[in-house]
């Protein structure tokens, strides 16, 4: 014979929480949601952090949504989860979203940099505010009309329509990669530039001929390739094989398009960095895989999404959101040398 089953156990409340550690409701409501600083002693709330940590309460995120108006949902928009760059963007702003009982939804343009449908029936009704960076801006078409906060990373900061910009020192990072190759000695490059048409992008090609104008003696050429190691490989290796002056360092404008490089570079048998040196930008795993090891620029993934999810709370709390790019910074590694002619 079948035994009735027993009726789960009551979930534990606020108000068991404030009997067991002694103390109000309203006291509970402070410590568990952050705004004790100031109005109760640290002998209280750990305390009450105690007692609920021994009767296994968690608050009820859907009764204080319902209070507050607020679903305290992020979305945070990216081209790709292929690329290593924003699974770590996504990283940063989860952990800091966690803090303050926030959740982030994840939605990759299904189409890279294209236009993607709406990931909710009503996003007004689904989401607090947007975190997006500026490679996936034509996915935020979806979104249009739903009225929401939006935070743009590594867009350009003159945008009237976002409520903060996040940005690192991209022009600064360029300048960095072409002070080292300067420094060592080259005067002739080749620059690998993404063939995406983003202010990031922009920002590097502008620093990039401006340092290099700046030097007086340097040439530079241009060629765009998609970000795809195979693309990169087939316009690095077109562009080198162009009769005339090779160039002695090429500066890519990012890891990927690097890393294509260096097969080009090993195709046509030159020899890196003794014949050629080669940059990236990012810093991703891809860069210590390679052999030699990449010199390139290290960009704070975790924090650029940290500081996103900083300044959508500081929106929602009416708050200005922090000012100033993050900055970035060159690791010189294996991948670039003086040019033969200043080791003859």
């Amino acid at each position: 014979m079948t035994s009735p089953q027993q009726p789960a156990p009551a979930r534990p409340t606020s108000r068991d929480v404030a009997r067991a550690a002694g103390v109000s409701q309203a006291t509970v409501s402070l410590v568990l949601g952050g705004k004790w600083p100031g109005r109760v002693s640290e002998v209280t709330v750990q305390r009450v952090r105690e007692a609920a940590a021994e009767l296994g309460y968690r608050p009820n995120l859907a009764a204080r949504s319902l209070r507050l108006g607020r679903t305290r949902t992020a979305l945070l928009v990216v081209p790709a989860l292929t690329n290593e760059f924003f699974a770590r963007v996504y990283a940063g702003a989860a952990a800091l979203a966690a803090e303050h009982d926030f959740g982030v939804v994840l939605y990759p343009s299904p189409d890279g940099t294209g236009p993607a449908r709406d990931p909710f029936d009503s996003a007004r009704a689904a989401l607090d505010g947007v975190i997006a960076s500026s490679m996936a801006a034509d996915a935020l078409d979806a979104l249009h009309g739903a009225d929401l906060p939006l935070v743009m990373l590594d867009s350009d900061p003159s945008g009237t329509g976002p409520a903060a910009h996040v940005n690192l020192d991209i022009a600064d990072g360029m300048r960095q990669v072409t002070d080292h190759l300067l420094g060592l000695g080259h005067r002739r490059f080749l620059h690998l530039a993404s063939a995406v048409d983003t202010w990031t992008f922009a920002v590097r090609a502008e620093a990039l001929h401006e340092a290099l104008g700046a030097a007086g003696d340097a040439t530079v050429r241009t060629v765009r390739a998609p970000l795809d190691v195979g693309a990169g490989r087939e316009a690095a290796e077109q562009a080198l094989a162009v009769t005339g002056e090779r160039p002695t360092a090429i500066i890519c404008d990012d890891d990927i398009l690097a890393a294509g490089a260096c097969k080009a570079a090993r195709r046509l048998g030159l020899r890196v960095p003794d014949e050629l040196s080669v940059t990236g930008f990012d810093d991703l795993a891809l860069a210590t895989a390679l052999e030699p090891e990449l010199t390139t620029v290290r960009l704070p993934a975790e924090q650029v999404g940290e500081r996103g999810m900083e300044a959508l709370l500081a929106v929602l709390d009416g708050r200005p959101a922090e000012q100033g790019g993050l900055p970035v910074e060159l690791v010189v590694r294996g991948s670039t040398a003086p040019p033969p002619a200043a080791r003859a």
